[in-house]
């Protein structure tokens, strides 16, 4: 879900604090990314594909691992070093319940990711057997809710990790993961699809980073000091502000959107003052309204201590690995694969950074 309506109300009322940029920026940097939504948005297509699903010669289906192999492969060939955290126990989030294997509704996916992956599988970018399907099975949902499986997830982690990714299991939240990774130094930024990234506190926040190239959509790059400093608030009222706004982990409050949650906060500096001073019967507070928590979801995460969170190593794809588990146990195109890995240990070979942390 993300913080609603902030990329727009940054961009009026905070301009300097962001900027677009290309994914060539990036090469060499170090990048924390929450992919916690990727999975389900794979198999979501699978979802609205009905009986041509991706699937190996078990009948296992495999859309979200070549989702993943393809999505992850255009960050390496283009220089970026990914580090993935991947989502730990999370409470109180409803829009990532699939990180714990529950039922979730098709609708819970943007339209655009949903077309953006079906565009993608049209175009040959994953494997023949998708591009064959009709254009109206792809625009017709025949499977009402998606179930991410536990065995889904571990698969995704080890595709990343022969791909010589690190991967980081995070205590809670994936994003927290991110912003503190950031926020201690250890990544150059940190990447999602939601900007409660910032609200985490992420000092360098990148959107767009993982979208496809048929998009368009340049990178855009946020950095959380000035976003402070333009709005004029601190830490903890650009937190109550983004729950105002609206946020994964509580509802808002009724008549209360982005533009008046900024200027409520300007003038009064908190939830609990807001509270104290509004007009009760045009706002429509809700009776059982979890603002503490969700401020102490954003300002007190579970995140993994410094003296315990793993060295960072990048490593070139195990092409052995690649092939056994992609080409042999999934019937994925050895053509293809190989092609892929060679582009990207090609690009690993010429990048000294990534020399350096393969030593």
């Amino acid at each position: 879900m993300g913080i609603k309506g902030l990329t727009k109300l940054l961009a009026t009322h905070a301009p300097k604090s962001l900027k677009e940029e290309k994914l060539e920026t990036y090469k060499g940097k170090m990048i924390a990314i929450d992919v916690s939504r990727s999975v389900y948005e794979f198999l979501i297509v699978v979802g609205r594909n009905g009986h041509g699903a991706l699937t190996n010669q078990f009948g296992e289906v495999t859309s979200h691992l070549q989702g993943m192999f393809y999505r992850a492969a255009r960050l390496l060939v283009a220089g970026v070093m990914p580090v993935i955290p991947t989502q730990g126990e999370v409470l109180y989030n409803t829009t990532q319940a699939i990180n714990l294997g529950e039922r979730v509704d098709i609708d819970k996916c943007s339209k655009e990711t949903v077309k953006d992956l079906e565009k993608h599988l049209r175009a040959g970018m994953l494997e023949d057997k998708a591009t064959r399907q009709s254009e109206e099975t792809w625009m017709t949902p025949t499977v009402p809710v998606i179930q991410v499986t536990k065995k889904q997830n571990e698969d995704c982690k080890l595709l990343l990790t022969l791909m010589g990714i690190p991967v980081l299991q995070a205590p809670s939240e994936a994003e927290a993961e991110c912003a503190s990774l950031c926020k201690v130094g250890k990544v150059d930024a940190a990447a999602s699809d939601d900007t409660d990234l910032l609200a985490f506190g992420t000092p360098r926040f990148l959107r767009h980073l993982t979208d496809s190239p048929s998009r368009k959509n340049p990178v855009i790059e946020f950095e959380l000091s000035k976003v402070l400093d333009e709005l004029n608030l601190s830490m903890d009222q650009f937190v109550d502000m983004c729950i105002l706004c609206g946020c994964s982990y509580c509802e808002t409050i009724g008549g209360i959107g982005p533009q008046t949650s900024l200027k409520l906060i300007q003038e009064h500096g908190s939830i609990e003052k807001i509270l104290d001073n509004i007009d009760k019967d045009r706002f429509q507070i809700p009776v059982h309204w979890p603002y503490l928590q969700a401020r102490s979801i954003f300002k007190e995460p579970q995140i993994t201590p410094l003296e315990y969170q793993s060295k960072l190593e990048w490593s070139a794809p195990d092409e052995e690995g690649l092939k056994k588990f992609l080409v042999d146990e999934n019937g994925f195109s050895f053509e293809r694969i190989m092609k892929v890995i060679k582009k990207i240990k090609s690009i690993k070979s010429t990048s000294e950074r990534y020399l350096c942390f393969s030593q």
